[in-house]
């Protein structure tokens, strides 16, 4: 009796320390089968593969268990393993050699998943897949050559996902298909095959019309699990089964337009229309030099199921809207635009422009007006106007360094863009930019000299809470905090005198410092206010000359 006790424990104890052959994972249960054994993993909150599988099994079934990836190598170590299911968990990633070690691997289920995408060359591991199941998945592409390396599959199941357009060539190229078309006629050389493609969004337009015309010529040895394929779209498709339409061939954009130059006076609205033909149908966009400024509205309107009309609408024409507008239009074989000059006439030469366009002196070709749109502690950001005879083709230059120095950076800008910012500016000192057509010295008015504050860590600190009054030669104007600005046409007296104050102003808020009211929003306001007053009111006369020399341009010191 000792002796069958005796081997009783060594009988346990080689039973617990072999793994590979015995063991199962806590909270699954392990089957021995006529067929191997069996791995049944059921609402088990892994969220990963289990690492310390056993290799010895040929069936694994890991179902509702949260796994959300299959990396490298997750079953490399069960060689054996012939069925693989993995349905109904929350799988969005399929490493590329998930697969790898399981040339075993007959049966691979994965329905129920959230799988965008299957890395189809990860089956170069299986070359014995016979049932591959992707049902209810997120599919929405099925590459060219997505069956190359599945040579002996006889069941594929891709129904319910979101395919929209597939080539027919996905199953020309399949390996399977081409060896088997050669013996069919001979029977029992070639097993059946079953496709399961239904409830998918088929947008049934020229793209889908190779493999809708290979779903109707289908005969066994393929079969389909559901042969009535329904459109989605478009809209004069839609809920048709496939063998109920008829498509035809795709075609590049072809771009047209009723009128290609067009004369409206000052202030009037123009409508710009554009014809396109296209199979598919095409994505139509506006180019122009004042878009990211002056965006316009464009509708479209769908003619019959390849022409489309599309319109841009500029309402009261300014002087700046004149130029070419291209029409572009393009769908996955190419692209095709048109292009349509809008000219401004006025028959009255003193009309008012719309602000900030200004009239164009006849000797003056091209108008560009600058602007500083936005001011922060360490920069700033331009933009700029520009009427040109041809915006779609022009570049700018921007000259942009201190004001005294004689060279100057040069940034080339491309057609199109009307903006760019500066930034890393030192504090107390004096920067002029500028911007020209591509190459071209800078003229009068194409320039903005500014000066940067003289306490970057202070302003940084109060910018949120100090509104500055700045004087403007003769006239008060409140900005945000940070720098000041003014135009090259302006007198540099004014400028001095803008200086002037401002060294004043900031005099008198530094006595102030002590004070009950320092430290608040309005008592900085108010000694501002106060102290620029008083200085204005010292020299009327000064300030009315100033005023008169000013007329012909600007400037601004902004703090």
């Amino acid at each position: 009796m000792g002796a069958f006790f005796a081997a009783l424990r060594i009988t346990l104890v080689f039973y617990l320390i072999t793994p590979g052959s015995s063991t199962c994972l806590i909270g699954c249960s392990c089957t021995d089968e006529n067929m191997g054994r069996s791995l049944l993993c059921m609402e088990t909150p892994m969220g990963q593969i289990p690492k310390d599988i056993p290799h010895d099994f040929t069936k694994i079934r890991i179902e509702n268990c949260r796994l959300t990836e299959l990396p490298r190598g997750s079953f490399s170590n069960v060689s054996a393993l012939e069925f693989l299911w993995l349905n109904f968990n929350e799988i969005t990633l399929m490493n590329i050699k998930s697969l790898e070690g399981l040339a075993n691997l007959t049966e691979l289920r994965l329905q129920g998943n959230k799988l965008t995408s299957v890395p189809w060359t990860a089956f170069q591991n299986t070359p014995k897949l016979k049932i591959l199941d992707l049902k209810h998945n997120r599919l929405d592409v099925l590459p060219e050559h997505a069956l190359r390396h599945l040579p002996a599959l006889t069941y594929l199941d891709l129904s319910f996902n979101q395919l929209s357009v597939i080539s027919k060539d996905v199953f020309i190229n399949w390996p399977l298909y081409q060896t088997a078309e050669k013996v069919w006629g001979k029977e029992g050389l070639v097993s059946n095959v079953v496709l399961a493609l239904h409830d998918n969004p088929w947008l049934c337009d020229c793209r889908l019309k190779g493999f809708v015309e290979f779903i109707r010529a289908v005969s066994p040895p393929i079969i389909l699990m559901n042969s009535y394929l329904m459109c989605v779209g478009p809209a004069s498709k839609a809920d048709k089964f496939f063998h109920e339409i008829q498509l035809k061939t795709c075609m590049k954009p072809v771009a047209s337009a009723p009128a290609t130059n067009i004369t409206l006076p000052l202030g009037a609205n123009a409508t710009l229309t554009c014809l396109v033909k296209a199979r598919p149908g095409p994505t139509i966009q506006w180019m122009y030099s004042l878009k990211i400024i002056r965006g316009f509205a464009a509708t479209e309107t769908q003619i019959d199921e390849e022409t489309i009309t599309s319109q841009l609408v500029i309402p009261s024409l300014h002087l700046a809207d004149r130029g070419i507008y291209t029409c572009m239009a393009n769908n996955f074989i190419s692209n095709s635009s048109v292009s349509i000059m809008v000219n401004i006439s006025s028959s009255n030469s003193s009309a008012p422009l719309h602000p900030p366009v200004p009239m164009l002196s006849s000797n003056e070709s091209t108008y560009i007006d600058i602007r500083i749109a936005k001011q922060t502690v360490y920069g700033i950001t331009l933009e700029w106007y520009a009427a040109t005879d041809n915006p779609a083709e022009t570049w700018f230059t921007i000259h942009f360094g201190k004001y005294d120095s004689p060279r100057k950076e040069m940034i080339y800008i491309g057609p199109g863009i009307n903006s760019y910012s500066v930034s890393d500016l030192l504090p107390v000192t004096k920067y002029e930019v500028c911007v020209t057509l591509k190459n071209h010295p800078p003229r009068e008015g194409q320039c903005i000299v500014f000066v940067t504050g003289s306490d970057i860590s202070e302003l940084e600190q109060r910018e949120r809470l100090i509104h500055i009054i700045v004087i403007v030669c003769a006239m008060v104007l409140a900005v945000p905090a940070g720098m000041y600005a003014c135009t090259t046409e302006a007198k540099f007296n004014c400028v001095d005198r803008c200086i002037d104050l401002w060294k004043k102003r900031r005099l008198h808020r530094e006595n102030l410092q002590g004070s009950e009211r320092q430290g608040t929003f309005d008592s900085l306001q108010a000694a501002s206010d106060e102290g620029l007053y008083r200085d204005s009111e010292e020299k009327p006369k000064k300030r009315r000359k100033s005023e008169d020399k000013s007329k012909g341009g600007s400037a601004a010191y902004l703090y």
